[in-house]
């Protein structure tokens, strides 16, 4: 059955103003949330530290920070099943709805955590728990978001949709540096002491802007069209039941295998950026504020290139694009490096934008990439679950991994490159053996899938 087939499809006006507001709404709920998921990473790096941890030295505080921030990682794939399952049983939009609201409110709550100096190490028990809130609801938000674009779209315009929902992580990290950037402008004393909690109370207004636009869109096309079909499956044989879509998952574990892996190394990339490296070339006598405005300098033109990356994706395959990202990402490793120790601001922010640049040319096409390789009963589980994991993989521990290298090597980027070239080379074989994406038919089961072609049948108990 063809993906443009919809016996529901409305007028052709209609179905483009649709799909505009449908990515429109996937873009800005992902802005959001990677706002509050993000300002985290950006908080461990300059703020938690010594405001959490101040009883240790300034790179043990570091890494004790980093360590909160890895929690809300280890949360993500719990998120991606939970809401993958509810997803692919009640519909995307649903469970958008829910992520986004448990996001806010848990971004709104890091910025009223007493400090340690009221209620001792509960302060930091209550910044994990809220940081693993925070994890659950990111976990549920990507997988949802990417398929609301990718199953509305255009057959032959998935992947440039789709890439809408990536380019909402980099708008929501500098909207996040940019906030967090102006505050911490303000005499360091202050700024500790209640300026980086503004920027997390913000989180409630802008929860309120994505739910008023949430509201308004409509459900996937491909969803219900795949529920109607499994409901007129069971009318006729007169059975309800239907797998788990967690099972059908792991029926090709090998499938979710090599998504999660090469997947790992764009995030890997994003977060040496997005926390080491600012701390890096913080710790090198640049101004703080500097630094981040830098980097959200080199944010803002990554937004633009993940659609473009998106877009090009559609054309020449979501596969070429991988390998070539894994390979740049190999060979600027050193320039990075020697560019952020320069002290020159110019130089710093060449840094960051040849870095999150090329790790646009992986993380456009990614969501297509991901989405696509699984059967429409089970691909918000799917996609949520390898992209989460990959996360986990790829972003949770590498701060701390990379803060340890260097902190045990004597401060020497050494093994902070060859940890990270050993992450891009497994992603990049994985990447090689898999096959394309691009031509598949979304409202078929995707190779591999773990679903029958027809609607499945099931025998009571």
């Amino acid at each position: 059955m063809s993906s443009t087939s919809h016996a529901h499809t409305p007028a052709a006006p209609n179905l483009v103003r649709d799909r505009r507001r449908v990515v429109f709404s996937s873009y800005l709920g992902t802005t959001i949330e990677f706002y509050d998921f993000l300002l985290y990473a950006t908080a461990s790096a300059v703020v938690f530290g010594p405001v959490f941890f101040s009883g240790l030295a300034p790179w043990a505080g570091t890494v004790a920070a980093y360590g909160t921030f890895a929690a809300g990682y280890l949360a993500r794939p719990l998120g991606g099943i939970v809401f993958g399952h509810f997803g692919d049983r009640m519909g995307r939009k649903k469970l958008l709805v829910i992520s986004m609201t448990i996001m806010g409110l848990a971004s709104t709550a890091i910025g009223l955590v007493p400090g340690p100096e009221l209620i001792g190490a509960w302060a930091a028990v209550l910044l994990v728990l809220l940081r693993v809130i925070q994890g659950i609801a990111i976990g549920g938000e990507w997988g949802g978001a990417a398929l609301m674009a990718l199953e509305h779209a255009d057959p032959k315009k998935r992947g440039f949709a789709a890439s809408f929902t990536n380019a909402g992580a980099p708008t929501g990290s500098v909207l996040g540096l940019l906030v967090m950037g102006g505050f911490s402008a303000m005499p360091r004393e202050a700024f500790l002491v209640w300026g980086w909690r503004v920027p997390f109370l913000f989180s409630f207004v802008l929860l309120l802007v994505g739910l008023y636009v949430r509201s308004r869109v409509s459900e996937s096309p491909v969803f219900t069209e795949a529920m109607a079909r499994l409901d007129a499956e069971a009318a006729r044989t007169k059975n309800a039941r239907r797998p788990l879509p967690l099972l059908q998952v792991l029926r090709r574990p090998g499938l979710l295998v090599t998504v999660i892996l090469a997947a790992t190394s764009a995030f890997a990339l994003q977060t040496l950026l997005s926390t080491f490296a600012i701390s890096y070339t913080v710790a090198g006598g640049t101004p703080q504020s500097q630094v981040m405005l830098a980097f959200a300098g080199a944010g803002t033109i990554s937004i633009g290139t993940t659609l473009l990356m998106g877009r090009i994706s559609d054309r020449i395959g979501r596969k070429p694009l991988m390998i070539a990202g894994n390979v740049l990402f190999i060979l600027i490793l050193p320039a990075v490096f020697a560019l952020l120790s320069s002290g020159n601001l110019a130089l710093i922010f060449l840094a960051f934008t040849l870095g999150i640049v090329t790790q646009t040319v992986l993380y456009g096409p990614m969501a297509a990439f991901i989405a696509e390789r699984f059967g429409t009963a089970s691909r918000y589980t799917g996609a949520s679950v390898g992209y989460q994991i990959a996360t986990l993989l790829g972003a949770g521990f590498t701060p701390l991994v990379l803060a340890t290298l260097y902190g045990s090597s004597g401060q020497s980027t050494t093994p902070v490159i060859v940890y990270l070239c050993a992450v891009a080379v497994v992603s990049l074989v994985t990447v090689a053996f898999m096959p394309e994406s691009k031509d598949l038919d979304l409202a078929e089961p995707a190779p591999d899938a773990g679903e029958p072609s027809t609607p499945v049948r099931t025998t009571a108990n």
